[in-house]
């Protein structure tokens, strides 16, 4: 239902990337999903990780900027129109995507969105009354 995603932001630099990703990995932590979106100067790293609290922790040690937001996972058809459809709903109860990414790794015809709105629980209301899949932590984190 309600995920936990970090938010980094790191300069527009060779190793900036690799940094965060190495002290997840170095404690154990597997990124799940990620997205990034840069700017001229700098970037914005959002990760979805099942221990989002462990990773906040040492991400924070190793000196990174951390900031932690909801967001909600959907499970829609793998095929044409399908995003469409979602916007449609969310569209019909006045809802705005604030951002969106998207994967299909592991799901054979499904994929999964990852969106961001200003108010989650109205939006989730609204996904489900117009019959789309919010997805449960557990089923897109599993173990680790």
């Amino acid at each position: 239902m309600r995920l936990k995603q970090l938010s980094l932001f790191l300069e527009n630099q060779p190793a900036h990337l690799r940094h965060p990703c190495r002290i997840l990995a170095d404690a154990g932590i597997n990124i799940r999903t990620l997205s990034l979106a840069d700017a001229e100067q700098f970037g914005i790293l959002r990760l979805i990780v099942a221990d989002w609290q462990r990773a906040q922790a040492v991400l924070e040690e190793a000196g990174c900027a951390v900031r932690v937001d909801e967001v909600v996972a959907l499970e829609v058809d793998d095929e044409r129109g399908g995003l469409a459809e979602v916007l449609a709903v969310l569209e019909g109860g006045g809802h705005n995507v604030e951002y969106i990414y998207a994967f299909t790794a592991g799901r054979s015809g499904r994929a999964v969105l990852i969106m961001r709105f200003r108010d989650t629980d109205a939006a989730i209301a609204t996904l489900r009354v117009g019959g789309v899949r919010v997805l449960e932590a557990a089923e897109l984190l599993g173990g680790g």
